[in-house]
């Protein structure tokens, strides 16, 4: 039986690093912690419990929601709305800002999330997870959290991580000192610490993009792609692997893991719909970009640090090229080329 440090000892050792610490965020993650599990579990019995297929309703991306995107979207909040560390929380399938009920304790801290990234991969058994965000609410702000306090930049974040349900469920966590994954030991209940201090390789011959919509794509990005399939005979002089699971957790997660670069970039399609990108800045883009960027990433627009943006709305949508260094800087020289 593997007896190594749970999650639990991991940021207990990090919080007595910090001077005045209170507790507070260690209570929080632990809330997170076992909304994963309860998640990981509905997931994981699928059709034996009823909970696949859709729900024939929508969130406000006008996307279908599958039943076990409201199912977790629900596991997330009763976990985490009581226990006085969140002020307020946010997430892709709730329009608005979600309110604590009044006979709960308001807490420092914001939390963001998507409960069920991928979710149109439940139906085919395919690799799915929840990423999360944590932000600190403004100094100074008073009365019910608005939405104006979670629009923050994503280098504000306190900490961003993802549950990854796959063959085995799998937590990555930073808190800015690194970025380490943690595996469910199912026989005891507990994440253990089993990837510390993941490293992604500067330099890759894997690429992870929908190639389905190549002929919307800009110059930049075609250039870059074709000169990857162009292999040995082409400009980069050696060959590459495309990738593509349907989830942006399952892609980046392989890319943390192995190396390689992930793209979902602005194209033609997105522009005539006014769409500004098609994953979301605050609970995709924002949490996975932290995680890249600590495991020596890099992440980006294309013409600018994701992390720098500054969030106009809970749902807004932006680029996204993340994964190893030289890769994504690469791919920034084309769109600067193109200017």
């Amino acid at each position: 039986m593997h007896t190594g440090i749970t999650i639990t000892e991991f940021l207990i050792e990090e919080q007595r690093q910090i001077k005045k610490a209170s507790g507070d965020f260690t209570g929080l993650i632990n809330d997170v912690v076992i909304a994963c599990k309860a998640i990981a579990s509905a997931v994981r019995y699928g059709s034996l419990v009823g909970v696949l297929g859709t729900a024939d309703t929508e969130n406000i991306q006008g996307e279908t929601q599958k039943k076990l995107d409201v199912i977790s979207n629900n596991l997330f909040i009763r976990r985490n709305e009581w226990g006085g560390h969140v002020a307020a929380l946010a997430s892709e399938e709730m329009n608005d800002v979600y309110h604590l009920p009044v006979q709960y304790p308001r807490g420092k801290y914001l939390l963001i999330f998507d409960p069920l990234d991928g979710s149109s991969n439940t139906d085919v058994n395919g690799a799915v997870g929840t990423i999360f965000s944590i932000l600190r609410r403004p100094e100074g702000a008073t009365g019910e959290a608005t939405e104006d306090d979670f629009l923050q930049p994503g280098t504000r974040q306190v900490c961003a991580g993802y549950a990854l349900y796959g063959p085995s469920t799998m937590m990555v966590l930073t808190t800015g000192h690194g970025t380490n994954g943690f595996t469910l030991d199912q026989r005891i209940g507990e994440f253990i610490l089993t990837h510390p201090n993941m490293l992604i390789p500067q330099d890759t011959q894997e690429f992870s993009i929908n190639a389905s919509y190549m002929r919307f794509w800009d110059p930049p990005v075609r250039r870059y792609i074709d000169e990857c399939l162009e292999g040995k005979e082409g400009p980069r002089r050696k060959d590459f692997n495309m990738r593509w699971a349907g989830a942006m957790i399952a892609d980046v997660h392989r890319v943390l893991c192995r190396g390689g670069v992930f793209l979902y970039p602005i194209d033609r399609k997105l522009r005539s719909k006014n769409q500004e990108g098609k994953l979301r800045l605050m609970y995709e883009a924002n949490p996975m970009s932290f995680i890249v960027e600590q495991a020596g990433g890099l992440s980006s627009t294309g013409t600018q640090r994701i992390m720098e943006l500054q969030p106009t709305g809970l749902h807004q949508r932006c680029p996204v090229i993340m994964g190893s260094k030289n890769e994504v800087e690469r791919v920034i020289s084309y769109h600067l080329e193109a200017q």
